[in-house]
């Protein structure tokens, strides 16, 4: 039996927890900066955890979702 592939797609764009939370980064940061409030740049940092209806799609992606941090 081969071994099953990670999506790398995926694998970049999203972050696992230890405790199995799903993590994203929020979109809206790559262009037309320069027109946007300060206060919507900062609300745009960081990581955010993925939508509920969501994970079970994400986390299909990820065979070996133990060994990602």
């Amino acid at each position: 039996m081969p071994k099953m592939k990670t999506n790398k797609a995926a694998a970049r764009r999203f972050k696992i927890t230890a405790t199995g939370k799903v993590l994203r980064k929020k979109g809206g940061r790559r262009h037309l900066n320069e027109w946007k409030s300060a206060d919507k740049k900062r609300n745009l940092r960081g990581w955010r955890e993925v939508a509920p209806e969501f994970t079970k799609h994400v986390l299909e992606m990820f065979p070996y979702k133990k060994y990602l941090r």
